[in-house]
């Protein structure tokens, strides 16, 4: 996988701009091999915070994705998507999910949000910080969700996955250190709203 990625990416500054970026952050840059991507590990609080890159097939191609993970204790098992419109339009409804306008303009306008409970979504999305940081995304997938499917890990009970993703490789510093403050605060914000334990899920990525 490692190999595969960087013959995909060519010239790449991920080394150099990752590594930067887990130096700021106190977190750890992991040099790609031929089995491994290239990752960033970074805590906040309890959480770990993982940053790498995996590829989907696409017909015959084969398609690099940056995305960030981080395990979290979900305690009311609140689900939610948000998304640019145009990006994801065509993915399905999960765990229930409606789509739901929040009475902000601009985020009704400019993005899909689905969750399986309004009123608690309505809440989560009243933090201004938390949505400067979405906005700053010009490219985003953010969500909640329960494990990785079929090839991925799967989490024990009560263990959620707070989850981005975008379909190309990141090398933007502020753009990643921005993914990175985004990740903390939302984290931050579901255990504001009681929807997240402030503990560590004892889940290793």
């Amino acid at each position: 996988m490692g190999r595969l990625l960087r013959a995909l990416l060519g010239r790449s500054n991920i080394e150099e701009i990752w590594g930067r970026i887990a130096r700021d952050l106190d977190g750890r840059y992991e040099k790609g091999d031929f089995f491994h991507t290239d990752v960033v590990r970074a805590r906040s609080g309890e959480w770990e915070i993982i940053l790498d890159i995996f590829t989907r097939r696409h017909g015959k191609a084969s398609i690099p994705y940056t995305r960030m993970r981080a395990p979290f204790l979900n305690k009311d098992q609140f689900y939610f998507e948000i998304y640019r419109k145009g990006f994801f339009s065509s993915l399905g409804k999960l765990f229930g999910m409606q789509d739901i306008e929040i009475g902000d303009t601009y985020f009704d306008e400019e993005f899909i949000i689905k969750g399986n409970d309004e009123a608690k979504l309505r809440r989560f999305l009243k933090d201004s910080t938390l949505k400067k940081l979405i906005r700053a995304q010009p490219k985003i997938k953010l969500q909640v969700k329960d494990d990785e499917g079929f090839f991925g890990a799967t989490f024990p009970e009560g263990v959620d996955e707070l989850y981005f993703e975008c379909r190309t490789v990141l090398e933007d510093k502020k753009r990643l250190r921005n993914l990175f403050d985004l990740f903390t605060a939302t984290l931050a914000r579901l255990v504001q709203i009681d929807s997240a334990y402030e503990a560590d899920p004892k889940v290793k990525l």
